[in-house]
């Protein structure tokens, strides 16, 4: 069998992993709402932890189901109530931790932008590096959860096109794909970037890079 090309192997990825994380949790972030942009940031913060991203997605689907959409309405929550929620979702190892921190983070995002994360991209300039610093200062929001959040913001902030973390070009590496963002995302039109990114970190996370190449290789 030949060796499969590298359009052939992105093929397969978005046939298995394509969907994107935030797409998963029906966070529309196409939409650049305040609501959309604060949940989003929420599930970056509980996806870096070291806990299953399965947990992560329940814990942050979770807090959604309590109405905790905006900075406001997390931070009116009591601690109390967060731990338990985040416990209830399977979020154990870190309940307690977490729910100080997204307490604290929604407390800046009001103190600071008014818990309007589009105010936070204002404050930047529309600056990708200043963006992501700023992000960082949020408590919980390190270099990996803002990777995250930028990974996949990028369908409506475009000044960060094209943006690829860690994780995803570790990913690519390991199944022959170019190893910066801007040659990864020559393989995709611009829109399915994000789906792309988001297939590297699944197929990642499921050690399922053997049939990723062989489904290419049959393509």
């Amino acid at each position: 069998m030949s060796k499969p090309t590298r359009e052939q192997i992105v093929a397969a990825l978005l046939k298995r992993h394509g969907q994107t994380f935030s797409g998963e949790m029906g966070i529309r972030l196409e939409r650049n709402t305040p609501t959309m942009l604060f949940r989003w940031l929420c599930a970056a913060l509980l996806f870096s932890a070291r806990i299953s991203h399965k947990t992560a997605t329940e814990a942050t689907l979770a807090l959604a189901g309590r109405g905790w959409t905006s900075a406001k309405k997390m931070a009116a929550a009591t601690w109390e109530e967060r731990t338990r929620v985040l416990n209830h979702a399977g979020y154990a190892r870190y309940d307690e931790k977490t729910s100080r921190m997204l307490a604290d983070t929604s407390e800046l995002l009001l103190e600071r932008y008014d818990g309007d994360l589009r105010k936070l991209r204002e404050a930047a300039k529309c600056d990708p590096a200043r963006e992501k610093e700023l992000l960082m200062e949020c408590k919980g929001i390190g270099e990996v959860g803002a990777g995250i959040f930028l990974r996949e913001v990028q369908v409506a902030w475009t000044e960060l096109q094209p943006f690829a973390d860690a994780a995803a070009l570790k990913s690519a590496a390991k199944l022959g794909l170019p190893k910066t963002a801007r040659e990864l995302a020559k393989l995709v039109p611009n829109e399915d970037f994000p789906s792309l990114l988001a297939a590297l970190v699944r197929c990642q996370l499921e050690k399922d890079q053997p049939e990723v190449l062989a489904a290419a290789g049959e393509c």
